[in-house]
């Protein structure tokens, strides 16, 4: 029996590039939402780990496959034998105006739709067990990215982002409202201040900024702090600029981070 209401899974006869199709209704935001995953193809008990990644703004649960090809992506470098079968989980944010921040809200919970809900989903309609998870994103889904694999370390056995936002009130140089959406959540929290309130029990992590990106400053100052606060992590910066050529690149790296600490 399930756990949720009402659930939704696409027909295999019917899928296309290994993607599947999930709609199910969030206890956390009490409303329906979707997933897409992306399962290769072998067998599920070959599946070594479930990546989740948060898309940015605008943007929904297809915009990882339709506009980075990250399923291609991971397929290919699973041929290759660079990276072992994972199951990659792309849920949408949420929806909320031009996007929730993956942050708990005052009637809506869109970090816990994230946490709980989509794991649970995947793991009841596709995955039937728990696997070592991972998480990252870009921009808006990048800060979710690092603050909920801070948030939740061990949870999550590896976290990374990729032209995160870094903290909460960068989101008005992308957003229609900011206000709305300021006044919508429980709390504004930068990835700095989730990061030092488990300093102790983090997880591996890694983050990456454009050249060109205007928030490369911002993800510069958190990589200074994290090493004045002694704490371990990764950071790179590639040329490019916030767009999706350089997601699509750089999305290998978090990929072959994250394989690499699936045995």
């Amino acid at each position: 029996m399930s756990q949720f209401f009402t659930v939704e899974l696409s027909d295999p006869r019917f899928e296309s590039d290994n993607l599947r199709l999930i709609t199910v209704k969030s206890p956390a935001l009490k409303k329906r939402a979707d997933i897409s995953v992306f399962v290769p193809d072998v067998t599920l008990s070959e599946i070594k780990g479930m990546v989740i990644l948060l898309h940015g703004v605008y943007g929904s649960h297809w915009a990882w496959t339709l506009k980075g090809g990250v399923h291609k992506t991971a397929q290919r470098l699973i041929i290759e034998g660079k990276l072992p079968p994972m199951l990659l989980v792309m849920p949408s944010d949420g929806l909320f105006g031009d996007g929730s921040g993956y942050v708990p809200h005052q009637s809506e919970n869109y970090e816990k739709w994230i946490v709980e809900d989509v794991v649970n989903a995947v793991k009841e309609q596709i995955s039937g067990r728990d696997l070592p998870l991972f998480i990252t994103g870009l921009s808006m889904g990048g800060y979710g990215a690092l603050r909920l694999g801070a948030q939740y370390p061990t949870l999550f056995r590896a976290f990374s982002g990729h032209s995160s936002i870094t903290e909460f009130g960068q989101l008005r140089q992308f957003v229609e409202d900011f206000e709305e959406l300021s006044t919508s959540i429980q709390a504004q929290e930068s990835v700095l201040e989730s990061l030092l309130k488990n300093k102790s029990i983090l997880p591996p992590f890694r983050f990456d900024c454009g050249s060109k990106d205007p928030l490369l400053e911002p993800n510069r100052e958190l990589h200074e702090a994290l090493v004045q606060h002694g704490i371990e992590h990764h950071y790179e910066e590639f040329t490019g600029g916030h767009e999706w050529p350089y997601w699509e690149k750089h999305i290998v790296d978090s990929l072959l981070f994250f394989g690499s600490l699936c045995s």
